[in-house]
């Protein structure tokens, strides 16, 4: 007589599973993005950084006789300042050295591909899990909201002492003493500010969750009309290209401003002395001491650098998913 045959337990594969299949896809395929978009805008990057950081302006000042003559600051419209940007890409060449065009670059890269992987991690996950346990399974703006601000806060909060020493170290370029490396920088602010010196800038940075909020809600519903469209596969490679750079565009205009706080609040102290201490008390010393048009300082340089990098990450990023099933 056989012996009756128990129940067997389920395998562990039929569990359900809380992040969804492949989601390991989102961390590869924004990383990869995210360097190879870094790499290609790095010098108007550090254009970008002197442009808004108060330290620059004093120096071109200070060359210039006091006279403010340097074009950079003198106020002559956003359309100049495109121009503006070419000049001061050109003077760095000349001045310092090709290599100065991508000075904190190391760290940016340090920075960029954890940040990118983090964030289109959280983000492409998150929204599937919102959307799976509160919203039926359907995607919506509401949905991409919820899963952009997520995504924003964790990767602000993770990468922020990796911008701090990136910012040191393009802002340092146009000093007596550069850093040469990053580790000389990280071992200054360490034995000068402590470790709250690695999170300077960081409620900036939570600030700054909106403009990626933005740009995700409007990437994916823009991303939504091109893939309607009887256009094809070239239709829809170019909707992605259009979509990431025009959601960029619209969500760095609305929302620059915390951009030259941040990087405002980054900067090294001048003899000991830490001239931008908070969000609003450096919001405010800016408009008190420069007009309210300094919240704009290297505008032309950040466009120029975001737009094209969004849309080269964001096709890499859509066609690793695309190539691995995932979209």
């Amino acid at each position: 007589m056989s012996s009756p045959k128990l129940a067997t337990p389920p395998k562990t594969t039929d569990r359900l599973n809380f992040f969804p299949a492949k989601s390991w896809t989102h961390f590869v395929a924004g990383g990869l993005g995210g360097m190879c978009g870094a790499i290609i805008t790095s010098p108007l990057d550090v254009v970008k950084t002197r442009l808004q950081s108060s330290m620059f302006v004093e120096n071109a000042m200070h060359h210039s006789g006091g006279t403010a003559t340097v074009s950079v600051i003198q106020s002559k419209g956003l359309l100049w300042s495109f121009v503006e940007t070419g000049h001061i890409l050109r003077d760095i060449y000349t001045n310092e050295s090709p290599a100065a065009l991508f000075k904190g670059l190391g760290p940016t890269l340090v920075g960029v591909v954890p940040a990118r992987s983090l964030n289109f991690f959280t983000y492409g996950n998150g929204k599937q899990i919102i959307a799976n346990h509160f919203n039926n399974g359907q995607e919506s703006s509401v949905v991409y909201l919820a899963a952009a601000v997520l995504a924003g806060v964790v990767t602000g909060t993770a990468t922020n002492p990796i911008w701090v020493v990136k910012t040191r170290m393009q802002l340092s370029a146009s000093q007596a003493n550069p850093y040469r490396s990053s580790w000389p920088c990280i071992t200054q602010i360490m034995r000068e500010e402590g470790i709250r010196g690695f999170y300077r800038g960081l409620t900036a940075s939570y600030l700054g969750v909106t403009e990626t909020t933005i740009q995700w809600v409007i990437y994916e519903n823009l991303k939504k009309i091109s893939q309607n469209s009887d256009s094809g596969r070239v239709g829809e490679f170019f909707g992605i290209i259009g979509s990431s750079g025009a959601s960029k565009m619209v969500a760095s205009l609305i929302t620059y401003p915390h951009e030259v706080i941040r990087t405002r609040l980054r900067q090294p102290s001048v003899n000991g002395v830490v001239k931008y201490r908070g969000l609003w008390q450096t919001l405010r010393l800016v408009i008190a001491e420069e007009g309210a048009a300094r919240l704009y300082g290297g505008l032309s340089a950040h466009l120029l650098r975001v737009v094209p990098n969004a849309a080269v990450m964001f096709t890499i990023y859509e066609g690793i998913l695309r190539w691995n099933g995932q979209s």
